[in-house]
This record gives structure tokens, C-alpha cells and sequence, in this order.
């Protein structure tokens, strides 16, 4: 696994130990979503093309969300998911379309993809 910030760090070099395939996502956080996420608005990461389950289908946008819970997440799990989902409030972005239009969590990802989670929900 690689993961790889988009703020002016040297890009770290591609994991070659992995047999799985991976896929190059770009994830974006915005509205406090990176205060979660090592305060860091963008990353890079290579996810594996394929989902941990018995069935080994392939990584859609509900297998992201737990692999960032597992893999990126350094702060309070209960503000970004509810279940198995992000919780209510998050809008999801995948390749700027609301991710409702493209089947939410069932969205397969593709190499390049963008996706970005943004809070709607701020104190005042």
C-alpha cells in the first residue's frame, strides 16, 4: 500500500512487494474532513483493485471507505462513519458528480479516479 500526500512531499515510491493489483486514487477532504485525515486536504493512494471479501469483488466506493477507516484515518472514526457508510452530512464527490448519480457505495473504482468528501455540517 502507498499512500501519498498532495502537499509538496516527495512522492513515495510505488509498493512492489504487493501481489494484488492496486488502483492510483486521488482523495480530496474539504468543510474540517482533513482535520481526520492528518490535516491534509489532498492524498494519493493506491488502494487494491479488488475487495477483501470472500468474493474478491472488485474495490467499489464502500471498500474505499473502510480501507481509508483502516489505512489513513488518524482521528475520531464516529465523524466520518455511521455503519458501513459515511455518516449523514458528508457529501461524496466521485470525479465531480454527486455520488448518489453514480450508485453511491456501488461505484467501481477506476484507476485515476478523484474522490472527495466534504462536510456539510460546521458549528456556529
Amino acid at each position: 500500500m502507498t499512500v501519498e500526500t498532495d502537499t509538496k512531499a516527495t512522492p513515495s515510491a510505488p509498493d512492489t512487494t504487493s501481489k494484488t493489483p492496486t488502483l492510483n486514487i486521488k482523495l480530496e477532504f474539504g468543510g474540517g474532513m482533513e482535520l481526520l485525515f492528518s490535516n491534509k486536504r489532498s492524498h494519493r493512494v493506491s488502494v487494491p483493485s479488488q475487495a477483501d471479501d470472500a468474493a474478491h469483488r472488485p474495490a467499489d466506493v464502500d471498500y474505499l471507505i473502510r480501507w481509508m477507516r483502516d489505512n489513513i484515518l488518524t482521528e475520531r472514526v464516529e465523524l466520518f462513519m455511521e455503519g458501513d457508510t459515511v455518516r449523514p452530512g458528508i457529501l461524496v464527490m466521485i470525479n465531480d458528480v454527486d455520488w448518489e448519480l453514480e450508485g453511491e457505495g456501488e461505484y467501481v473504482l477506476k484507476e485515476g479516479d478523484e474522490v472527495v468528501f466534504i462536510s456539510t455540517l460546521h458549528g456556529g
